[in-house]
């Protein structure tokens, strides 16, 4: 909706977590009385909000953070202009499509300009599902390389044009590496980890993450076929509980032929809950690992993280 009402468009997870020190911005939460209880990702977003001069933002009020509604409170006195947006829980259709038309009307524009936009933006989504085939098939694209672009698809590094050449040059590269020969096949489950490291940590000991499961659902990749913008956010996980990732999951599994799962979740975080599902319902070794603050990954977690490689090898023979 703002590109298609011409704005520009930055997701201050991705300018608070890549930030030169992004401690500072979670520090200056603190001192403004937010708790250390509180999500490292929320009180980031609300130092980064207070301090970087940005007098407008959109909050995902429904199906994402439930801290999110009492930090835009606060901050409305700061903001001159806020949006926000809810996905309908459970998934309807019909109040999905009104949202998506009340979202669009808040920028000016409308759900068919959005449309077009969307059209427009499909060959990015395109050349990202080759990314991620390059990534589990073909073995040419590393998990961390996998995990930086599908992230940055929420918001195409705030130019779309320059994002597409940019990755149609880095694709261009991938093909013409060799294929790498993994010992182990991972997926990594969960929002997005705080921990800077933690893709290249597994796959320096030879474990090679071929599936990140919200940053694939992030980049809406065109492997996911959806007719309008109403059906591609219907068909969306992340928002609408753990019943549709399950079954998303499961089908990853299977397809890329996954040795094991990692699920990775955030401190004091709600989804924390989701894992006691995850380990009901999905039939294949998983280890849950837990971040708190942006950096790399501590030594227990690293002991842990060995522990479950050696378990895996094991269970190969």
């Amino acid at each position: 909706m703002p590109l298609a009402a011409s704005r520009r468009v930055i997701d201050l997870n991705n300018l608070f977590v890549r930030s030169a020190d992004p401690s500072w911005f979670i520090r200056r939460a603190e001192a403004e009385g937010f708790p250390r209880t509180c999500c490292s990702w929320i009180r980031g977003l609300y130092g980064l909000l207070r301090t970087a001069g940005i007098e407008g933002a959109i909050f995902v009020t429904g199906g994402d953070c439930s801290n999110t509604h009492a930090m835009m409170e606060t901050l409305l006195p700061a903001l001159r202009t806020v949006f926000t947006f809810s996905f309908p829980v459970p998934p309807a259709r019909e109040a999905l499509h009104l949202e998506l038309e009340r979202f669009a009307a808040a920028f000016g524009t409308t759900l068919a300009a959005a449309e077009a936009m969307s059209r427009r933006l499909a060959p990015i989504r395109a050349a990202l599902a080759e990314l991620d085939r390059l990534t589990w098939q073909e073995l040419r694209v590393t998990g961390a390389e996998n995990h930086q672009w599908l992230v940055s698809a929420s918001d195409f590094g705030g130019d779309p044009d320059t994002f597409a050449r940019d990755l149609e040059r880095f694709l261009a590269t991938a093909r013409a590496r060799p294929a790498r020969r993994p010992a182990l096949r991972l997926g990594v489950l969960g929002v997005p980890p705080i921990m800077t490291d933690l893709h290249i940590f597994l796959e320096a000991r030879g474990a090679a993450v071929v599936y990140n499961e919200i940053p694939r659902q992030f980049a809406m990749l065109d492997d996911q076929p959806a007719a309008t913008l109403t059906d591609r956010y219907l068909a969306y996980t992340y928002p609408y509980g753990v019943g549709p990732r399950v079954t998303d999951i499961r089908r990853e599994v299977e397809r890329r032929r996954l040795d094991g799962l990692i699920h990775y979740t955030q401190a004091f975080c709600h989804r924390q809950i989701h894992d006691i599902v995850f380990r009901r319902e999905l039939a294949i070794p998983m280890l849950t690992i837990e971040g708190e603050a942006p950096g790399p990954c501590d030594p227990r977690t690293r002991l842990r993280l060995e522990s479950f490689l050696e378990i895996l090898h094991e269970r190969q023979g």
